[in-house]
């Protein structure tokens, strides 16, 4: 083009400069698309999120079995009811079948077993049975004592009850001594006192406070046993001594400090009736049960263990009887019954109670039967025919008991 003066304008090539600046663009944004594209590749390859997938899978799954089933085996030691291992049950599939692993339920706590008796059903009882075939000695010793007093299948109770005692379970060989002192589950000529007392001293080596106590009176009363009063009345303190120790050394007793130093005669569950003190337990206050009130100390009744509550709570269901004629025992925290007519000793003094052993005979008395115990001129059985005394009193408190 030219100007007026003939001067030409210089000429300029603008689709080639387009062009170059489209080409350096195009290869620009392939370099820069090229390193995005291998950047997300490495990162899919580090991502559990792609290696598990993403139809909600997480960290969790990729956890081996091994790690897991140690924390449930932790989880089911320490739980404090039944709902708390259900709970991890119905989770997932996964710890469904891991949960009922045999290492876990190895090591499931006493109050997993805590089956209220209006619940019980077939598949509690498979529950129990699979704890019990895994060697969970709780489990065995609370299927030993549901099957033996309430199901009243003798034969494989008392073999659950003995698996468990062969692995040293105190509770386990203190409710076999008592089965051989009474001879329950046959008749009066099936009690072995000397096996009976046995058995009482394997518990009571293992610190079994009731054994302990049971043993002591066997020694001050010369029952399957050769009397010796200061042995006795020594396994009698140590009993004391070790309940109280068991109270102070537990953080949730509700003493306040020093409480259990003195003891309020007033205030003591002595004056109440028996169903409030259960009904107090049951809620899991649980009453005073001053044993060491000779030195000037109160404290809590023992805390009642899930096969007794159990056993207490079925009975009761069937109108407070386990049959006609038989008897429960009388110590609220006890729950045994009766396999035969008369086979628990009555008081000798009033004949009102009955206790399946001088253990709970002597936890009784001091948490109730004391301030309730009238003696009576005579009294009799309820065929008619009278009841041979002995003088089997527990700790110094005056209350003899009959042998039926």
């Amino acid at each position: 083009m030219r100007t007026r003066r003939g001067v030409c304008y210089p000429r300029m090539d603008f689709c080639g400069v387009d062009k170059r600046a489209v080409k350096r663009a195009k290869r620009d944004f392939a370099a820069s698309t090229a390193s995005a594209e291998s950047l997300a590749g490495k990162r899919q390859r580090l991502s559990p999120g792609t290696e598990y997938g993403n139809d909600g899978g997480d960290m969790f799954d990729g956890l081996p079995d091994d790690l897991v089933l140690s924390i449930l085996a932790k989880l089911s030691s320490s739980a404090s009811s039944p709902s708390d291992f259900i709970n991890v049950l119905i989770t997932c599939k996964r710890f469904n079948g891991l949960a009922l692993n045999p290492q876990v339920l190895a090591k499931a706590s006493k109050k997993t077993f805590a089956i209220k008796a209006k619940n019980w059903s077939e598949s509690g009882h498979r529950f129990l049975k699979l704890c019990a075939d895994a060697g969970n000695v709780e489990a065995c010793y609370t299927l030993g004592m549901i099957r033996f007093y309430c199901l009243q299948n003798r034969g494989s109770g008392a073999s659950l009850m003995a698996k468990a005692a062969i692995s040293s379970h105190a509770p386990s060989l203190y409710s076999l001594a008592v089965i051989q002192f009474n001879g329950s589950g046959g008749s009066k000529s099936d009690k072995d006192l000397r096996a009976g007392v046995a058995l009482c001293a394997r518990a009571a080596f293992l610190g079994h406070i009731d054994a302990l106590r049971e043993l002591g009176h066997c020694l001050q009363d010369g029952y399957g046993v050769r009397q010796n009063i200061a042995e006795g009345r020594r396994f009698l303190v140590q009993a004391n001594a070790r309940e109280l120790a068991a109270v102070l050394s537990n953080p949730n007793n509700g003493l306040a400090t020093r409480a259990w130093l003195t003891w309020n005669p007033h205030a003591h569950p002595n004056n109440h009736h028996r169903g409030s003190a259960t009904a107090a337990v049951a809620a899991g206050g649980g009453p005073g049960c001053p044993l060491l009130s000779d030195f000037g100390c109160n404290v809590p009744a023992p805390e009642v263990h899930p096969a007794s509550m159990f056993m207490a709570e079925w009975f009761a269901a069937k109108g407070g009887a386990p049959g006609s004629g038989l008897r429960l025992c009388s110590h609220f925290g006890c729950g045994r019954p009766e396999t035969r007519k008369h086979e628990f000793r009555r008081c000798s003094v009033c004949g009102t109670v009955n206790y399946c052993s001088r253990a709970c005979q002597a936890l009784d008395w001091k948490l109730r039967h004391k301030a309730e115990c009238a003696p009576v001129e005579r009294w009799v059985e309820e065929d008619g025919e009278g009841m041979d005394v002995d003088g089997g009193g527990g700790e110094g408190n005056g209350d003899g008991m009959g042998d039926s």
